[in-house]
């Protein structure tokens, strides 16, 4: 049983209105091919509240008791010989800390009477299977009040309203989580740097990362590796993987490891020949100052925009320097021409999602002022493919992107990924040993 996860779901109930229940539904085991499975992975909001990561669950919270209800799958001799071991009922109690717990085919039977006079019911995103559960209820619910009774009509509300903004600032064990799978990564990153050259496959090169990390105690990616040469990096979520690298190419990597359901999510952008050309380097050091530029910026209270206005103020006047772009800066910027080349967002929150859960803005519809203990990428990029005929050809077919992965600490922050070589000097560097 864990504490974590019990305050969690304390502070969850404390959120809710009097006479409320929440239902949180975890994931099922999906099928590849005919009998064939799908590694299973559990719903992070689930696993937030739970710490439960088999299949076919459901947890059921009572705002009044304050009793922690989970259904899970019974123990079954047979299936764990096939598949592993199961908690079943009373490990769900003894190592989990239900309350009370149920085999999960009793769900459409016992559920009824948990929810049956709840006022506010907080339902998770993903009901799946369990959709038609809730349905027959609300029909039941509504349909069959006494003649002379009132018909009771229960608000629902989507748990995410709750759960996602809790899950933005993160705690210690979730800090610890994150920075193992960012040290990982950067192993995962040095290797393929180191093993980079003309002749390779980004396929070779993308297998070389999945095997460093788990060298590091992850025990998958946290989400498909980009392994794009050339113009390949134009496209922002190219994940095919399977072109030769070539003399001349830019390789961009952006590849994070899981460890403990938490994320890394790194990206470094490299000659394939481990030396820059004039061009090349021209563009790598317009994105890596923007990304410096706004990494300085974090610190608590500072306004989330902030940093994406950052970016593309530097690399505005980059382009703007090199002659990519044209005219006056603050025209520029007002047109929002600089967008031909910079494409994207440059920053997300970072946790048990890669793209993790939370508002970017306060109930107030303002932008949400950073505070400690938030993690979130910065990843500013400059894209020119091949067929920007009006570019000169030096610029043309490379996708150059950095990103790091930064913790929010109490005066300011911390780049967590800063150790990964960043710089032109530490790429050639580490490329080309002595």
């Amino acid at each position: 049983m864990s504490d974590v996860h019990q305050q969690r779901r304390a502070a969850v109930l404390a959120k809710l209105p009097s006479n409320s229940i929440a239902i949180v539904v975890g994931y099922q085991q999906k099928v590849r091919s005919k009998n064939i499975k799908y590694h299973f992975r559990q719903d992070n909001d689930f696993l937030y509240l739970t710490g439960f990561a088999e299949p076919d669950a459901v947890a059921v919270l009572e705002k009044e008791s304050g009793r922690y209800h989970l259904f899970c799958r019974p123990k079954d001799p047979a299936q764990e010989t096939n598949f592993g071991t199961r908690a079943g009922i009373e490990g769900a109690k003894l190592q989990f800390g239900a309350d009370d717990a149920y085999a999960i085919d009793e769900l459409e039977k016992t559920l009824p009477s948990l929810i049956d006079n709840c006022d506010h019911l907080y339902i998770s995103d993903e009901l799946g299977r369990f959709d038609q559960h809730l349905i027959n209820w609300c029909r039941h619910q509504r349909h069959h009040s006494g003649f002379d009774i009132p018909k009771r009509y229960t608000t629902i509300t989507p748990l995410a309203s709750i759960v996602h903004p809790m899950r933005v600032v993160k705690g210690p064990d979730e800090l610890a989580h994150i920075r193992s799978a960012v040290t990982a990564s950067i192993a995962g990153h040095n290797a393929v740097m180191r093993a980079c050259k003309p002749g390779k496959n980004e396929r070779e090169l993308a297998a070389l990362f999945d095997f460093t990390i788990a060298q590091h105690g992850c025990n998958e990616v946290a989400y498909p590796n980009i392994v794009a040469a050339g113009n390949n990096a134009c496209c922002l979520h190219y994940e095919d993987n399977c072109s030769p690298l070539q003399q001349g190419q830019m390789l961009l990597i952006d590849a994070g490891g899981e460890y403990q359901h938490y994320a890394a999510d790194i990206t470094r952008s490299y000659p394939v020949n481990g030396q820059f050309s004039a061009a090349q380097k021209s563009i790598y050091n317009i994105v890596l100052s923007a990304l410096d530029a706004a990494i300085a910026k974090v610190k608590p209270g500072t306004p989330w925009h902030q940093l994406y206005d950052t970016c593309m103020q530097v690399m505005a006047e980059g382009l703007l320097n090199i002659g990519l772009l044209e005219g006056d800066l603050d025209e520029i910027m007002a047109k929002e021409s600089y967008k031909r080349f910079t494409v994207h967002k440059t920053g997300h929150w970072l946790g048990m999602d890669v793209h993790d859960v939370g508002p970017y803005h306060d109930s107030d519809g303002k932008w949400r002022t950073l505070s400690q203990g938030m993690v979130f990428t910065i990843e500013p990029g400059i894209y020119i493919p091949t067929d920007a005929l009006d570019v000169p050809v030096e610029y043309r077919g490379m996708g150059i992107r950095i990103e790091d992965d930064i913790l929010v600490t109490d005066e300011g922050h911390e780049n967590l990924s800063k150790s990964l070589p960043r710089t032109v000097a530490e790429i050639e560097s580490l490329m080309n040993p002595l």
